[in-house]
Parts: structure tokens; sequence; C-alpha cells
């Protein structure tokens, strides 16, 4: 396990944890810090749980036993430190809450950049590079992601829509053609109806780019697979670090594709710039 994904693999698995399991798992997720100077038989008892539960909890999260969790939690929090600080409560005053939601999205950005598979992105620049189509797919906040990925490619010269809509999805897939690109992009990875397009994507010989959390249906299902794991508050509002993310991603596709098109493209920008000009305000 990388030590940077211990507490997404708590999250993951508290679902599946038993009633005792899931008391550790809370106990820690809240006190990470503390946690790390405890002693098994410390943390049994602020759990109020047994000394054999914690070493199941610590299994279940793939961790050999107790003091390779504590390694791990060690390890995770000298490379992130302020994760674990981050989770928002109703006492947290503006500049708390605020600050939060900066270091969130910070510790998100560098934990899905560190586990980037840069050989995967490289091929979907080549692949977007090389089609003559390029289609966005997401629903919800995914959606937001498709609308502002069209903008960014359609400003390269390149034949790009966004739908969020799953019959237009569906009709968008099917006329796809050989080496033509749909990016489909999930915060969950488990979309049924975008599942649905994807095949009908790949059945009509196109490449789908799936930017999806690892080991997802929509991560397994895509051609090239950009992973993106993130945990988000969903308690409390939209997941906001994992939409911002995926729009991270899009912009490293992006200059991938800006980069192989050459100084052409810096005349067509200019000028786009230049007729951009009129519709603003003159500086003062």
């Amino acid at each position: 396990m990388k030590p940077a994904l211990l507490t997404q693999s708590i999250n993951e698995e508290l679902p599946k944890l038993r009633k005792s399991e899931r008391k550790v798992a809370e106990f820690v997720l809240q006190n990470l810090m503390p946690v790390i100077r405890m002693r098994i038989v410390d943390l049994a008892e602020r759990a109020q749980v047994s000394e054999p539960t914690v070493v199941r909890f610590c299994r279940a999260i793939g961790c050999r036993g107790f003091q390779d969790f504590k390694l791990a939690l060690a390890q995770q929090l000298a490379s992130s430190p302020s994760h674990g600080q981050i989770a928002v409560t109703d006492t947290d005053s503006i500049k708390d809450y605020t600050f939060k939601v900066f270091d969130s999205t910070v510790d998100t950005l560098l934990r899905v950049r560190d586990n980037l598979v840069l050989e995967n992105l490289d091929a979907a620049v080549s692949a977007i590079y090389k089609s003559k189509r390029l289609e966005f797919y997401g629903f919800g906040a995914s959606a937001a992601v498709a609308f502002d990925a069209q903008h960014k490619f359609f400003r390269l010269q390149i034949t790009a829509s966004a739908y969020a809509d799953p019959h237009l999805q569906n009709m968008s897939a099917t006329s796809l053609e050989l080496d033509d690109v749909a990016v489909a992009i999930s915060q969950s990875g488990r979309s049924l109806a975008l599942l649905d397009s994807i095949e009908l994507v790949k059945n009509s010989g196109g490449i789908v780019i799936g930017i999806a959390p690892s080991h997802s249906p929509v991560a397994a299902a895509a051609t090239i697979s950009i992973q993106v794991d993130s945990v988000d508050d969903n308690q409390i509002f939209t997941p906001l670090s994992s939409r911002i993310a995926h729009l991270v991603v899009i912009d490293a596709l992006a200059i991938g594709v800006a980069q192989k098109k050459g100084p052409n493209l810096d005349s067509h920008l200019s000028r786009m710039r230049e007729s951009l000009a009129s519709l603003r305000t003159p500086l003062d």
C-alpha cells in the first residue's frame, strides 16, 4: 500500500467493517496525529474496543499489524501534514473552514499527481492529438468538468463536444468512428449510463479515456485509464477536491496536445486573444 492512500483505504473499507472495527476507523480518522503516539492498548481503550479488534481493523485496511499501520500513517502525515485537519465542523470560523477547503484541495492534487501513471497520460495525449472528433461525457458535478474540457480543446482547434444527457451521450457514442476519442469523466466511476456509453464507443471503434477512481468499473472499461482517487466529505456538500483534480488532469492533457501541435497553434491562439479583446473593457 502506498502511504499516501492509507486514509483513503480506511474510508473505502469503512462500510464493510464490523461495528467494532468501524469504531476504531472513525476514531482514527478524527485523531490521526494523536494515534501515531498511541500504543495498541491506548487506541483500544480510546475507541472502546478490544486489542484484537484493533489488529483486525489494521488487517482489514491492508496493513500487516498495528506497527505497520502506525508506520503507514506516519509516512502519510509526513508527506501530507494537513490531512486529518481538514474536516469541516459546525464550530469552524470562516478562517478555519476556508483554510481547510484550500488545504484539502492542495492535499488531493498532490496525492493524485504522485499516483498518476504518466504512460497512460501520454497515451491519452497522443490519442486526442490524432483524433478527428473528441467527445466529453459526464454527469452531475462531472458535467461541469466535461464542458470546461470542451472549451479548452475547442481553443486548440480540435472538434470537441460535451454531453451530460445519457441519450445524447449514446447518440454521440454510436456515431464515433475508428480512432475518435470519448473522455468519460466520473467521480464515482460507477455510473451505469456512462458505462453503457463507453461500450458503445468501443463497439464503434473509438477510444475511451476514463478519468475515474482506480479499481472502478469506468477505469476498468476504459481503453486508457487515468486514475483519480479522492475522498470527499459528501455529507456536507457536493464533492469539491475530486472535481478540481479532474479539471487539473484535463489541463495537463490540453497542455500535452498543445505541445504536439507546435508553433502553428501559437498564431491561432494569438488571433483568438485579439478577437476577444474587443469584448472587454480597456485597461486603465
